[in-house]
């Protein structure tokens, strides 16, 4: 890691490349994020990612693009507060899936007829993770039932409301990118929250009570280790109001970097297998995604890769 003490005004700059096992679909990883970036937090330009980030003491701003040698990303953090530590790292790698070892992965869903050639065409497929447990959470009650580019709007309305304000960014490309996404225990305590985002009663009380439930337990949406079983994950998260399986397997594959979370009811699952036109329900998808496990998150990104309109949401 490189430190240059005067990189910007009030910031503190550092360098960090990133190993990774190739092969690694970059352009794919920044394409997901860019469809997803919430104004005022992340943006995408060229082959660069960047947003706000804060981390234990440590906050500021981060920039990611292909390092110069191969197989390695490159971290370039602008810090007003703090340093990098070990939990900002594993962080980043868990954001863009930087310890899977794709051998395996691809040896298994490659023997599947329907996959093989989806994996021949992109084996450097990655699941994207999320930078924070709680924000992916919530992108994912934002999400339900409405299109991609509403979620956004809603999540740049809860930001403008309720995140930490950062001061001036050190870099033109951190311009726009001022705040930094909001804490559970603020939007937990958030008054008519559904009237301030403009969403349905119902959507605004899940989403509170998902708020209450991480500020109460921050281990419930992770840490970036990704230690927890699958089922009981699934479990704690189903039992929350306003999160269905959709939501909870949803979380499962970003957010607590669960390989085999697998959301059976996705539409655009249904459509990427289909028969003659004939879609599967959830349980006869589920029958035909057994033969995936261990790696059906993996699986699921692929089919939703392959068909560009059958994206999840969030």
């Amino acid at each position: 890691m490189n430190t240059d003490p005067a990189a910007g005004p009030g910031a503190r700059r550092f360098l960090l490349d990133l190993p990774l096992r190739p092969p690694y679909d970059w352009p794919a990883m920044l394409g997901f994020l860019a469809l997803r970036a919430i104004p005022g937090v992340e943006a995408v330009h060229g082959e660069a990612y960047a947003r706000s980030i804060r981390v234990d003491d440590a906050r500021g701003w981060m920039l990611v693009r292909p390092a110069p040698r191969e197989s390695a990303l490159r971290a370039e953090l602008h810090l007003v507060q703090g340093s990098p530590g070990p939990r900002l790292l594993a962080r980043l790698r868990h954001l863009f899936d930087l310890d899977t070892d794709p051998g395996p992965m691809l040896a298994h869903l490659g023997r599947d007829a329907l996959l093989e050639p989806l994996v021949a065409a992109r084996p450097g497929l990655r699941v994207p993770g999320a930078w924070e447990g709680f924000e992916l959470g919530v992108r994912a009650v934002l999400g339900q039932q409405v299109t991609l580019g509403a979620a956004r709007t809603l999540a740049a309305r809860l930001v403008a409301l309720h995140g930490e304000a950062l001061p001036a960014p050190p870099d033109a490309v951190f311009a726009g990118i001022d705040r930094l996404f909001p804490r559970a225990a603020r939007v937990a305590e958030a008054q008519e929250l559904g009237l301030a985002l403009r969403m349905p009663r119902a959507r605004a009380a899940a989403l509170c009570g998902l708020a209450r439930a991480a500020a109460q337990d921050p281990g419930l949406l992770g840490d970036g280790t990704g230690t927890q079983a699958l089922e009981a994950s699934l479990a704690r998260l189903r039992a929350l109001p306003g999160i269905g399986d959709w939501t909870a397997q949803y979380i499962a594959m970003r957010a607590l970097r669960q390989p085999d979370a697998f959301p059976a009811g996705d539409v655009g699952l249904a459509r990427a297998v289909a028969v003659d036109g004939r879609r599967p329900g959830a349980p006869e998808l589920l029958a035909r995604a057994a033969a995936w496990r261990p790696w059906r998150a993996y699986a699921a990104l692929h089919l939703w890769t392959a068909d560009a309109g059958a994206g999840p949401r969030k």
